[in-house]
């Protein structure tokens, strides 16, 4: 009887620190795929799938300035890509200052804007046409 309360509690919490495991492996994932473009200093913060790639939102707490780059998910194959990031604002319009945008094996980006105090628009599109997708208005700080 004893060895059976013990066994049942080996199993019950290996099955807790497995489904953990199972849990933490998507987002250990997605901070293990951006690619250290922003340079040193910044910590990814957020991230949003954009088609066959994830765009990337970094912050650095020492500059005040956030960082957005979009990196393929198949590295090497050339695609159109864009990565974005503004201080959030209403309108639709995105200068050339904001973005950048072409055919790219690996990543688009970096793109900087200082933000302390501030929230964010950012985004892109990784080989989705015009397709390009936004979270508005987040990472305040």
């Amino acid at each position: 009887m004893r060895f059976s309360k013990r066994l049942g509690s080996t199993v019950a919490v290996l099955s807790l620190t497995v489904a953990g495991m199972a849990a933490t492996a998507g987002s250990a994932e997605a901070v293990t795929s951006y690619n250290g473009g922003c340079g040193s200093g910044y910590g990814v913060i957020g991230s949003k799938d954009v088609g066959d790639g994830i765009a990337f939102i970094t912050y650095s707490s020492s500059t005040g300035y956030n960082c957005v780059v979009t990196v393929s998910d198949t590295p090497g194959k050339a695609m159109y890509m864009e990565a974005r990031l503004r201080v959030h604002r209403t309108d639709g319009i995105w200068k050339a200052s904001e973005m950048n945008a072409g055919t790219f094996k690996y990543y688009a980006g970096p793109v900087y804007v200082y933000a302390k105090g501030s929230c964010v628009d950012y985004g892109g599109t990784a080989n989705n046409g015009s397709y390009i997708q936004i979270d508005y208005g987040v990472h305040c700080g």
